[in-house]
């Protein structure tokens, strides 16, 4: 068989027979079909913007007029108008994009399989070894004989494709820019997330790529995927068996075949050298076969708590703000304040400056609690019952019954699936509600991925016997405040029985107060013979199934920050203005709608 005729076989054989699905982002007629209808006018759902939303809720005295959260309204209702035309604008893009990849990965096809046809024929590499001898030539002299590198070789072959690929196919696309996103920050109570939540609302229809994360959510996502990259990485067998499946049917010898095997696995290597680009790309589509259009990620409570929340942030933030996604967050300080320990300076530096020049900086300057000034106008707060005797027990157990029996179903235990394979035990659940302890939910080893699978499963989350917090219960009161931000963030409905008020149920008891700021510095739980700040290099799990680096490492200030954002959401949640919210915007509500239209 003459050399062209095994080129031409071997062009042919390649893209039938490649493991790799279709490259995501190929344009099919439906998809310009869809394009060219937007671009023709079809408008999204009409949707009220943040605005509008603020000040119908001010006309129906469901919220005071405040000017900071006014301003923070019109800058969200102006972002919003400019991500409709940025959402057209980046649909085009993409679509050029997907044509860009798709000829660039044609090409490099063709490349190499001239190179091994070349091969195949003692060519000794002819055109392609003059470039790669030349600088593996200069990498010897320079380090000597013995010294050369196994990888130099790949890694020239790789880089003159790339060249070649660039003089052919040219440049990939350039994206159109950004609209600046907003970071929010300010007081507990002050509205930065309420704020948030109505743009957020606003962009369905608008946005195609959207995404809400609160901090615990987004760093057990990070980690999961992470988990998910270093595992796929480590399964050489796999890997190798699915190139050797396209490989073996090309009309080449075994050692040619062979050097195309090491190729294509050195291509991949070199793309997923970098886990957190990797990660980032996944962290909004989420694997969808449509990746075009704008994306937009609202995230709650930014907070640098530790080195992996300063490096991952980092990483990944900083991959999604340079690709385009518009970002719309919240903290509780301003970006330079974040990392007041000084903890991995130079990468959090770097995020900081990607932060302000993507973002504009607001603070929501009020001292007032609008949590509390909602809660003091409302008249049945009848969700949390204190102290701890028989008429709160008879309270809590009469709405028990009266919920559970308007669900129509059956009492019983369930066992809800949790992250990184983890199973959390329901004791008592019923149709959306269900009914736990605290010291069942709080007292033992869980964390941030079993309290997100609660509040996803359930709307109405009972919690039966909470104590007064004090130095003794720390951890359990760590726990606590990051159950409530879950059910908080989730918009679920709770009902409670305490030994005492919300106000006081963080002032400490008889045996001391919860903490002492002059004392208590970075305080850090041994878990094992380990402190949670030495096993943040090594990704492990603590028993509770949470990342140890999410577990946080506050200093007192922080925490008592967090204690008053506990407390000023549990007022918020017995407000008539949250309750009505729960079947709107709970996901199993949301699910149940998606459902329906279906």
């Amino acid at each position: 068989m003459n050399h062209q005729v095994v080129m031409r076989r071997a062009r042919s054989i390649a893209p039938a027979l490649s493991p790799w699905p279709p490259r995501r982002g190929a344009v099919d007629d439906a998809v310009r079909f869809r394009f060219c209808r937007s671009l023709s006018g079809s408008a999204p759902p009409n949707r009220p913007g943040p605005l509008k939303q603020y000040k119908e809720l001010i006309k129906q005295g469901k919220l005071q007029h405040d000017p900071y959260q006014e301003t923070v309204a019109l800058e969200l209702e102006n972002l919003l108008e400019r991500l409709e035309q940025y959402e057209k604008d980046m649909e085009e893009y993409h679509m050029k994009l997907a044509d860009w990849e798709n000829k660039r990965e044609d090409k490099r096809r063709r490349i190499l399989m001239e190179e091994a046809e070349m091969k195949q024929h003692g060519n000794v590499w002819s055109s392609v070894s003059k470039q790669r001898n030349k600088l593996v030539e200069k990498w010897m002299f320079r380090k000597g004989p013995e010294n050369i590198e196994p990888g130099v070789g790949k890694w020239v072959s790789y880089l003159n494709r790339e060249r070649q690929l660039d003089s052919v196919v040219g440049q990939r696309p350039t994206a159109p820019p950004a609209p600046r996103g907003l970071y929010l920050y300010g007081n507990v109570g002050s509205g930065k997330t309420m704020l948030m939540d109505m743009f957020y609302s606003a962009t369905d229809g608008i946005i195609k790529h959207r995404r809400r994360y609160h901090f615990h959510e987004a760093m057990l996502e990070i980690n999961a995927r992470m988990h998910q990259i270093w595992k796929k990485q480590v399964e050489d067998k796999s890997l190798q068996s699915s190139i050797s499946s396209w490989i073996m049917n090309l009309p080449f010898d075994s050692k040619v075949k062979e050097w195309l095997a090491a190729e294509e696995r050195y291509k991949q290597e070199v793309q997923m050298k970098n886990i957190l680009p990797a990660v980032a790309d996944m962290f909004l589509i989420d694997q969808r076969e449509d990746h075009r259009g704008a994306s937009v990620l609202c995230f709650d409570e930014i907070q640098t708590v530790d080195v992996f929340a300063i490096v991952t942030l980092s990483g990944i933030l900083s991959r999604l703000l340079s690709s385009g996604t518009v970002l719309v967050a919240t903290s509780n300080r301003a970006p330079n304040d974040l990392n007041q320990d000084g903890m991995q300076r130079d990468i959090f530096l770097k995020l900081v400056r990607k932060l302000e020049e993507h973002c504009q900086t607001i603070l929501i300057g009020s001292d007032i609690d609008y949590r509390r000034l909602i809660a003091q106008r409302s008249i049945d707060q009848a969700h949390f019952f204190w102290p701890l005797d028989g008429n709160a027990q008879k309270e809590f157990q009469r709405m028990w019954h009266e919920i559970t029996s308007k669900s129509g179903g059956q009492i019983t235990s369930m066992t809800l699936g949790v992250m990184f394979g983890r199973t959390l035990e329901v004791p008592e659940s019923c149709n959306g509600v269900a009914q736990f302890t605290f010291e069942y939910l709080c007292g033992r080893p869980v964390g941030a991925a079993d309290y997100i699978a609660v509040a996803r499963n359930y709307h109405t989350v009972f919690i039966s016997d909470i104590p007064k917090m004090s130095m003794h219960i720390r951890d359990k009161a760590r726990r606590f405040i990051t159950l409530i931000d879950e059910l908080y963030n989730h918009h679920c409905r709770v009902v409670c029985t305490a030994a005492s008020s919300i106000d006081d149920l963080f002032q400490g008891t008889e045996d001391g107060t919860l903490f002492d700021l002059e004392s208590f510095q970075f305080e850090t739980e041994i878990e094992g013979s380990k402190l949670r700040r030495d096993v943040l290099a090594e990704g492990s799990v603590s028993s509770g199934g949470a990342p140890t680096g999410i577990i946080s490492m506050l200093s007192g200030e922080e925490e008592m920050f967090a204690f008053r954002r506990a407390v000023s959401r549990l007022i918020e949640m017995q407000t008539p203005l949250y309750l009505d919210g729960v079947q709107s915007f709970h996901p199993s509500f949301e699910r149940h709608r998606q459902e329906l239209q279906h």
